[in-house]
């Protein structure tokens, strides 16, 4: 087949299905229109590339993309991952030829992080709510203090060392002037419905994996107690208090992104996973050869800003993180990445390489 061909969007797909948090394909049933539809559109295997083009899909997992969720990323049209989630499989529906390789990362938590109001307490030892930040400064005056319950598994009950450990955790952030900790909702826990790929995601990524014999792979993060894990290549602090290692750069998958001829990257949430996933690729960049930004695609068009709605003002938001989204997309712009829109051809993105 011709290496610039868009393809059709199979029949089997159905747009409002990304609208349904219950939705889940039909994996045999994809298996088995796999190899018909690679026959009519003559469609080579992924190792047979010559220009490696990966596609990286950040965190679109049940808990963000839809309203049913427990930290659904709806941006402020309220309709943001659920609409972003159509466009990710109908871009790779028609552009299924050309993708080499997709990567989803997977946000996976556990009952108490350090991120979550269980691992909290305020000075009269009653739990913390979400949608709140705790600052080193509250954690010094002993208005906010970790849950000593957890003390036992965290770090072998030493309690004395916990504190200090969350007074530095939070004292980092707030140096690096990136975040301070903010307290979500309970999300993304593994083995809930919340922690699964939206259906039409895992839909479309399987589609490719049996079309094209590719992997289909998948990163997962988070799961340390003791630091937030926004990026998929790094955690927000790498050391703890006392100087030992708390957490590492995930140089492996670094390696496979910068080994990649193009990295289009998509998903939840804009204004944090995406955002702190993309940074921590340029900073990478710039260590090694400025020029490899280039080759570098945000689909803007296919991610959402976290916009949390308040309740009792209609049209007003608790918190509204959508100016950090888009002044981070300016960004990347002026480091020479390129901010694209999915339903243009790939054809027409600049600087692309399709064979």
């Amino acid at each position: 087949m011709s290496a610039t061909k868009t393809l059709p969007v199979p029949p089997f797909y159905k747009p409002k299905n990304a609208e349904v948090y219950e939705y889940r394909p039909d994996q045999m049933e994809l298996f088995q229109q796999a190899a018909p539809w690679r026959e009519r559109h003559q469609v080579r295997p992924a190792g047979a590339d010559k220009a490696r083009i990966h596609l990286l899909l950040i965190d679109v997992q049940k808990d963000f993309c839809f309203p049913q969720g427990t930290l659904y990323v709806g941006g402020r049209s309220g309709r943001g991952a659920m609409e972003d989630n159509d466009r990710i499989a109908q871009f790779i529906y028609r552009n299924l030829p050309h993708l080499t390789e997709i990567t989803a990362t997977m946000d996976t938590h556990f009952a108490f992080q350090i991120f979550f109001p269980s691992f909290w307490l305020d000075k009269d030892d009653k739990p913390l709510g979400a949608h709140r930040e705790i600052t080193t400064d509250q954690i010094r005056a002993g208005e906010v203090k970790p849950n000593p319950s957890v003390a036992w598994w965290v770090c072998n009950g030493n309690y004395a060392w916990l504190q200090k450990q969350v007074e530095f955790y939070c004292s980092e952030l707030e140096k690096r002037g990136k975040y301070k900790l903010y307290l979500w909702p309970t999300h993304c826990l593994l083995g809930s419905d919340g922690h699964a790929l939206a259906g039409v995601v895992h839909e479309a990524r399987l589609f490719h994996s049996f079309v094209r014999g590719a992997r289909g792979w998948v990163e997962v993060k988070g799961g340390n107690t003791l630091t937030e894990n926004y990026s998929v290549l790094a955690p927000e602090v790498l050391l703890r208090w006392d100087g030992q290692p708390l957490g590492q750069r995930n140089t492996q998958f670094i390696k496979t992104l910068l080994d990649a001829d193009a990295v289009l990257i998509a998903g939840q949430a804009a204004s944090h996973c995406v955002k702190s996933s993309i940074e921590d690729l340029l900073d990478e960049i710039k260590t090694q050869d400025e020029s490899l930004a280039r080759k570098v695609y945000v689909m803007k068009d296919c991610m959402s800003a976290v916009a949390v709605p308040d309740p009792g003002h209609k049209g007003e938001f608790l918190f509204d993180f959508t100016p950090q989204a888009e002044d981070a997309l300016r960004r990347f712009e002026a480091a020479g990445m390129h901010v694209v829109d999915s339903t243009r051809p790939l054809t027409e993105w600049p600087d692309i390489r399709l064979s």
